[in-house]
């Protein structure tokens, strides 16, 4: 693509973002431009996500069948968005339902297929040296993306970067919601860190453990990690009753 297409095309996002959060408070945001990504690529859904100590806390979502394979991969640990956060660099897979990407993410590409997702596009949120989430990209059928459909990508994964980090600016300003907004994002982080401390003590495990049988346990009775985390904490599930 020539320069001048670049640029052309990163200023079509640039206005499709601007456009999209127009007016938006600071819970809408995420939703808003998982909305906007969805107009500009060839996809049937989007996400976003931050991602703290490995486990991604997801924001914003433009389907329902989008944030539940967002969902898929916090509970398995594994999956396009791990390896992008990982690596800091675009993931690619382009057919869930054969070849490489189902020997590289067998689960994830079993449980993604159920839902009727047979590619995933993840772009990391940050830079070269850092990074803090991912935009995940979902659509029905396999395929690759064009190199126009990348370019657009990765620069609204830019811009969505910028706007994301811009929201607890927002809430040291005052602004209406986002005090309750970013604690709720806080809080559901935190729910699934206690029930691993709790698991830790009932098995007397190491952290790491304890959160690969929190997922272990998510997964095997088709429930998310999030969902797991509050029955952990309301003392209707022990890990010591079990094994």
């Amino acid at each position: 693509m020539r320069p001048e297409d670049e640029r052309e095309r990163g200023w079509e996002a640039a206005d499709a973002v601007a456009e999209g959060v127009r007016g938006a408070g600071p819970g809408e945001v995420p939703g808003r431009l998982c909305d906007v990504a969805v107009e500009l690529l060839p996809v049937s859904g989007a996400s976003v996500s931050l991602h703290s100590d490995g486990l991604p806390v997801q924001l914003g979502a433009s389907s329902a069948q989008a944030a539940y394979v967002t969902e898929i991969q916090a509970t398995l640990g594994d999956g396009p968005c791990q390896s992008a956060a990982e690596s800091r660099l675009p993931v690619l897979a382009r057919d869930l339902t054969a070849g490489q990407d189902v020997l590289r993410w067998p689960v994830f590409a079993q449980q993604a297929t159920a839902a009727g997702v047979r590619a995933v596009y993840s772009m990391p949120l940050g830079n070269d040296a850092v990074c803090v989430g991912t935009l995940d990209l979902y659509r029905e059928s396999p395929g690759d993306l064009t190199d126009r459909d990348l370019l657009t990508a990765r620069t609204v994964a830019g811009l969505m970067t910028v706007a994301l980090m811009a929201l607890p600016h927002m809430e040291e300003a005052g602004e209406p919601g986002a005090e309750r907004w970013l604690s709720g994002l806080a809080t559901d982080h935190d729910r699934v860190y206690q029930a691993t401390g709790m698991i830790m003590a009932q098995l007397h495990i190491g952290t790491d453990e304890a959160l690969a049988r929190l997922r272990a346990h998510a997964f095997s009775h088709g429930r998310t990690a999030l969902d797991t985390a509050r029955d952990v904490l309301r003392h209707r599930l022990r890990f010591d009753d079990e094994f």
